[in-house]
């Protein structure tokens, strides 16, 4: 029964973005609260503030189109909605990827000890760039959404072929060469913020690696070491994840899935849990965050 699927996915979707919402509130309310009492913000705070909020925005415009989808289909053939909520949602998308990756590159350089005079300027200077670097990434959320709407703008209006009535337009979008450019320029994004997070684990396991061996003793009290190592816990969690979403894009572009409504629910389950599972995993990574939620619960 396809009402049937379409409650039951839609009721579990509605549980995700629940929690997901709830996890990041929790991290921007928490962040929020600090900032009154010291009237500042550090890198790392700044970072995490800025990806709750993407977050949470991501999670809710994905249930709205969920919801659109699921229980009222009608209407997603009108023309405004559609193509107002499919860039929109690649925008938060985007930026959730792009902040992600910065927020690994960021651990990595704060952490990892190297003494290249590159590596040593960007221990520096990684305070002062991260401003820029947020920045950076909702420019190519911008950009991308844009692309993205130009796509979904074009694929309806020229394949079209019915009298419409208003703004209601018949859902059959057939997108090909549009479709070819979507899928190389959002697998590339991807691509290079994945990179950049497998980039940052291995430069941390290599860290990790060599200061153990520079140890004097085997107490394994050293404070450099026992940061390295949750450190590694945490980037490496977040790895994990990363790349299950990463495989689950992939999936999406490549892999046709028309008629395979579970293949096709399962991938987006996975998906749409990588918002609340790594902001979770940085509250339990974070003394402060873990802290307050522990004495909220």
């Amino acid at each position: 029964n396809v009402t049937t699927y379409n409650a039951v996915a839609m009721a579990i979707i509605t549980l995700q973005t629940f929690a997901g919402m709830w996890i990041n509130a929790f991290i921007v309310s928490v962040l929020c609260v600090a900032w009154g009492k010291k009237r500042s913000f550090n890198s790392n705070e700044k970072i995490l503030l800025f990806l709750g909020c993407s977050r949470s925005c991501y999670l809710f415009t994905t249930w709205v189109f969920s919801f659109f989808e699921n229980i009222y289909p009608l209407c997603m053939y009108v023309y405004s909605v559609y193509l107002f909520l499919v860039p929109l949602q690649d925008f938060f998308n985007v930026s959730n990827v792009c902040v992600s990756a910065f927020l690994s590159v960021f651990y990595c350089i704060k952490i990892a000890n190297f003494q290249h005079s590159f590596f040593i300027y960007l221990k520096v200077r990684i305070d002062r760039m991260m401003p820029w670097l947020m920045l950076a990434s909702v420019l190519i959320s911008l950009g991308y959404s844009i692309f993205v709407y130009k796509i979904v703008d074009e694929s309806i209006c020229d394949n079209v072929n019915c009298t419409m009535l208003g703004h209601i337009w018949k859902y059959s979008i057939r997108i090909d060469q549009l479709f070819s450019m979507y899928v190389l320029i959002t697998g590339f994004v991807f691509a290079i913020a994945f990179s950049a997070v497998s980039f940052s684990v291995l430069l941390l396991l290599f860290s990790l690696w060599r200061h153990k061996h520079k140890m004097q003793t085997e107490s394994g009290k050293n404070v450099s070491v026992d940061a390295h190592i949750k450190a590694m816990k945490s980037i490496l969690s977040f790895f994990f994840t990363y790349t299950i979403n990463f495989v689950c894009l992939v999936l999406t572009l490549t892999y046709p899935m028309k008629n395979q409504k579970a293949a096709k629910f399962l991938i987006f389950f996975f998906q749409h849990s990588f918002p609340a599972v790594h902001s979770l995993i940085l509250i339990f990574s974070n003394p402060k965050l873990e802290k307050t939620l522990l004495r909220t619960l």
